[in-house]
């Protein structure tokens, strides 16, 4: 199999459609999915069946236990890896993808932990949305980020 265009990770995602979406627009783009357990479905559950439809059988997948076999399969996580999350400063705009980037998200309710946040200030990107709104949809959330880094590297050429 072919190097992947990209890594998405979801650290302990909790909604099955949520992640079957994400999946979907993995094959889309040629990303590879990680999730990190515990996940809050399982993973033959049939609304990440659903979600993801007919593409599954396409999606590049790996799941692991904890953070850190993620971080042991995947080590440029800790040191390249973008964390996305409404408390970062720093626009998804402003950062420069490259093949091969990490994109790692947060669960539905809690979103990535503080500790992460800290450890990687400068990768921290979030997508600027209205105060009256709390949070993106994790799916839509990774649609943007994921769209925004093809687009860069479809430039790169």
């Amino acid at each position: 199999m072919e190097s992947p265009l990209l890594h998405v990770v979801l650290y302990q995602p909790e909604i099955a459609p949520n992640v079957g979406a994400v999946g979907r627009t993995c094959v889309g783009v040629g990303a590879k999915l990680w999730l990190v357990r515990p996940l809050g479905f399982t993973i033959t559950d049939k609304q990440l069946r659903r979600a993801g439809l007919d593409y599954w059988q396409y999606l590049d997948l790996e799941i692991v236990d904890h953070w850190q076999a993620l971080c042991e399969r995947l080590p440029t996580v800790e040191t390249a890896g973008y964390y996305l999350s409404k408390k970062a400063s720093r626009c998804y705009t402003e950062a420069t993808f490259t093949p091969g980037a990490v994109l790692v998200f947060g669960c539905e309710s809690n979103g990535l932990p503080p500790t992460f946040l800290e450890r990687a200030a400068a990768r921290a990107l979030r997508i600027p949305i209205r105060p009256e709104v709390r949070s993106l949809n994790l799916s839509v959330s990774v649609g943007i980020s994921v769209f925004e880094a093809k687009r860069q590297i479809d430039l790169l050429g």
